[in-house]
Parts: structure tokens; sequence; C-alpha cells
């Protein structure tokens, strides 16, 4: 897998069924922390909600994922979320959804289609864009060494993460996954680099 999907910036959308309000909330993550973070400010944001129900994954190895249900019936509201994340095939993405009780109860089908449907909305009102997979190396060498260094990195369009610059270099570089062959080949060319995969 060279690269991977994700959305850029927040949106939200509304879907309402028989006088319950459902607000969704799709937005960028990078962590857990990050989407702990932004569900606690939603919380405050609407506090008489009956529900913050949510679903997000994070990484590109499929396997950092969660989801809630937050009171609703078991896997009526969490699943439903997360399926619409997974039917667009994208990643380091969360969504919570905030409910508004209106006195009907909707029964499961009626909240997974409610779930389903605004969460569906909120990544239609986002773009969808397409991001390099990186793989993280560790690159140390001489000073004497850094232009070179730093020609190659720019030229396979690799990300800098870390950079200590003294006599002695150490670089935490992220190498996009369908160049890493190359860029590996021109950097082992300077045979008195160390660069190991972290």
């Amino acid at each position: 897998m060279t690269h991977y999907y994700t959305i850029e910036k927040e949106a939200m959308a509304e879907f309402r069924d028989r006088g319950s309000t459902f607000l969704a909330y799709a937005f960028p993550i990078k962590t857990a922390e990050d989407f702990k973070k932004r569900l606690k400010e939603l919380k405050e944001e609407h506090p008489k909600a009956v529900h913050h129900c949510f679903a997000y994954r994070i990484g590109t190895d499929g396997n950092t994922f969660r989801s809630g249900d937050d009171g609703e019936p078991s896997g009526s509201a969490g699943k439903p979320i997360l399926g619409q994340l997974d039917s667009k095939n994208i990643t380091d993405t969360a969504i919570v959804v905030v409910r508004y009780f209106g006195g009907v109860l909707l029964g499961v089908p009626g909240l997974i289609n409610a779930y389903k449907m605004v969460s569906s909305f909120a990544l239609q009102l986002t773009p969808v864009i397409q991001k390099p997979v990186f793989v993280r190396y560790e690159l140390q060498f001489d000073y004497t060494l850094m232009n070179e260094v730093m020609t190659v990195v720019k030229r396979f369009g690799c990300t800098v993460i870390e950079n200590e610059t003294l006599l002695f270099c150490r670089l935490l570089i992220g190498v996009p996954k369908k160049e890493e062959e190359l860029c590996l080949l021109k950097l082992r060319d300077m045979h008195t680099l160390d660069v190991r995969k972290v």
C-alpha cells in the first residue's frame, strides 16, 4: 500500500427523524488523544444531547479503530458510523454523532439508518484526500554529507520528522513507500551514512 485516504478538514451534517435530531461531526485525527479532546469539546457544546456516539479509525494498517453507542442499543450507532468510514476507505478520521431525542423511539433499524445517513452526509461535505504512506528511517552521518542527504530527501518527497545537527547528524525521516527502494539506493551510495529502519 503506497497511499491512503483521509479528510483534511471538519464537516458537520444534520439529519432528522420523527423529532430526533442527529448532528454528525467528521474530523481528521492523528491519535486517540486528538479524538478524546474533540469529543470532550462536543460534549461541552451539546450538554443537553442524550447521546454522543462515535467511531474512528487511525493508521494505515487498519488495526486501530473504536466505536461507541453511548447508551443506544448495542450495535445501532457506533457500527453504522464506522461502516461509513470503511465504505469510503478512509483513515485518520473520526465521526461523532450528537443526538437530541425527539420523544419517539426509532427502534434499532431506525437508529442504524439515522446514524448511517448522517455520517454519510458529513463525509460528503468534506473532501477526501490521498496521502502517501511514509516509512520511517533514521539516518546518521557526518555533517559534511548534509547537503547531499538533503538533496535526496527533497528529491524523493521525504518528510523530516526530527533533525539533530551537530558535527555528527541524526535525521529521522519519513520516506514515501512508493519511492522507498530508489531513495534507499541513493542514500546507501553515501558510504559513511548509516541508514536504519525504525
